[in-house]
């Protein structure tokens, strides 16, 4: 499986869940990863699993000084760096239950959302556009969300963080074309894919598994998406196979925005 052979790649928030997915699966396509995230111990764990393939570094997304060093570690011991991709995030309920309505959301809990699920993704833009731009080529891949489409009265930071990171998508896109670089840039929006961060909702007691199907019970497919199958579209955006795919957003969802379903059967 060489789809990525001898590619440069760096994904952020890495360590695990759906960043680490994305690295595995670029290892399998034979790329180099650079697995970053802020979780030094799991990101190392993780990057030491996957072998002579890939490597970790300690990479806060929201620290424009760290972006530079992790960038310039990739050119001085690589030569280039062909793809990035900008998976870290938070939800904003990390530390437990907060306010993220509209209304009662504190203002410096909406600025953390922001600063790293969109100031982060900004400054992953802009370095990989400048380390991208001697080649001339490069893909640069954004993980949005599903609720970056629609609203979500309970997280509002979150909502409005993935919306922006699919518009600015879009942006990097035209600025990229209209200089003539073949760097693409585009978004995917998972809905509920199963990874660690859904622990603590769905527990481990009895009712875990009603927990999950209460989750899903309005998506098309009645189930979670896997994290191997949101890297699967990595992979087809990173190769050269989608050089004409930039601006472009695909969901990963299971059909919830496809409108409503028959119930089964």
């Amino acid at each position: 499986m060489t789809r990525l052979k001898e590619k440069v790649t760096l994904v952020t928030g890495a360590a695990r869940g759906i960043g680490a997915a994305i690295a595995r699966a670029f290892v399998d396509e034979g790329a180099f990863v650079y697995l970053t995230d802020i979780d030094d111990d799991n990101g190392r764990a993780t990057a030491a699993a996957l072998g002579e393939g890939a490597a970790y570094a300690s990479l806060d997304v929201r620290e424009e000084a760290d972006w530079r060093e992790v960038v310039a570690l990739a050119l001085s011991e690589r030569g280039r760096l062909d793809v990035v991709v900008n998976n870290a995030g938070i939800t904003g309920f990390e530390a437990g239950a907060a306010a993220h309505d509209p209304e009662n959301a504190r203002l410096e809990d909406w600025r953390a959302v922001h600063e790293t699920n969109l100031d982060g993704v900004f400054l992953g833009c802009k370095h990989a556009i400048r380390a991208m731009r001697p080649a001339g080529t490069g893909s640069i891949i954004n993980i949005s969300s599903r609720s970056g489409l629609v609203g979500i009265a309970g997280a509002a930071a979150y909502a409005s963080s993935k919306a922006a990171v699919r518009n600015h998508t879009k942006t990097v896109a035209l600025w990229c074309a209209a200089q003539g670089l073949a760097i693409r840039c585009n978004s995917i929006h998972p809905a509920a894919i199963l990874t660690p961060m859904w622990e603590p909702m769905l527990g481990s007691g009895p009712d875990r598994e009603a927990r999950m199907a209460a989750f899903v019970r309005d998506t098309p497919q009645r189930r979670f998406g896997r994290p191997e199958e949101v890297a699967a579209l990595a992979v087809l955006l990173a190769s050269d196979e989608a050089t004409y795919v930039t601006g472009a957003e695909l969901n990963i969802d299971g059909g919830l925005l496809a409108g409503s379903a028959a119930s089964p059967g």
